[in-house]
């Protein structure tokens, strides 16, 4: 199991984790061996660094779009299908690394427990990648600059999205909370289905209309599912047994979670239920 020690630091509580290195159920490379330590103090001292991201983000969005206004939307279509190729493959990657940890503890007595409340069981490979996951919210930013400079609609939903699990992966990142071993392996799931659409399209891939729905469903699936642990957590709780995860993370995640689905179910009747096949085709050009 992984080991855990309460260092407190003045007014907090710092529980520092010892991953395991070498699990019987996977192999873990040389270079996923990471000081998580480090990398969790240094996230925990620079998480505003995603706030002060996100605003210029959205100034940059508003800017980017005033500048566009007058001007012939750019292609950039080599650059976008590289651009999701890249980011397919890392989360296609990422969930590789990171799903045997949760199938193997979820095998165990009490299992979906020790997976959302204990940090036991958790690998090297798994903290490796929970941190750069963690790092890819800030790149993922730049799937926006895209939509901006070929003046396709922009929704609320997308930077929404963007900002908010930017903000929340940092700022709770040293906190190192067992669920994010889920909120991280269903994210990069559904993302290497989704980059992959996306890289399809950039490459002028005839797509059929089931699969785009495909992964609208997996993605609103993701938000159910994300609200189901946040509340069970809260079950776990107030009945009085063991968990790790602090009360306004998980008032926070729920929230969040509670808002993805919402606009997500509502991007799905607009899009699929709501929209023709030709109305939708045409969005899609």
């Amino acid at each position: 199991m992984a080991a855990s020690l309460n260092v407190s630091e003045g007014s907090d509580t710092f529980v520092e984790v010892f991953p395991i290195i070498s699990p019987g159920y996977l192999t873990v490379y040389d270079w996923e061996v990471v000081e998580l330590t480090d990398l969790r103090r240094w996230v925990g001292q620079n998480w505003k660094v995603s706030i002060y991201a996100s605003v210029i983000y959205v100034i940059l969005i508003y800017l980017g779009q005033s500048w566009m206004k007058n001007r012939p939307a750019y292609n950039l279509r080599s650059w976008l299908t590289s651009w999701n190729i890249v980011l397919a493959l890392f989360s296609l990657i990422g969930f590789a690394r990171t799903f045997p940890e949760i199938w193997h503890v979820i095998n165990e007595p009490h299992g979906f427990y020790i997976s959302v409340c204990t940090r036991q069981e958790h690998n090297a490979a798994t903290a490796c990648w929970g941190f750069l996951m963690t790092m890819s919210k800030l790149i993922e930013l730049g799937d926006t600059a895209f939509i901006v400079l070929r003046k396709q609609p922009l929704r609320f939903l997308h930077w929404y999205h963007h900002i908010t699990v930017f903000i929340y992966t940092w700022s709770t990142y040293e906190d190192y909370e067992p669920s994010l071993r889920w909120f991280m392996t269903m994210n990069m799931a559904v993302h290497a289905l989704m980059y992959t659409y996306y890289t399809l399209r950039a490459m002028r891939v005839r797509v059929p209309r089931q699969f785009a729905m495909i992964v609208t469903c997996l993605q609103i699936s993701q938000m159910i599912f994300g609200v189901f642990i946040n509340l069970y957590t809260v079950w776990v709780k107030r009945n009085g047994h063991d968990c790790v995860r602090r009360d306004e993370v998980i008032q926070l995640a729920l929230l969040m979670y509670v808002s993805y689905f919402i606009l997500f179910a509502n991007f799905f009747y607009q899009s699929y239920l709501k929209s023709s096949p030709k109305s939708l085709k045409q969005k899609q050009k």
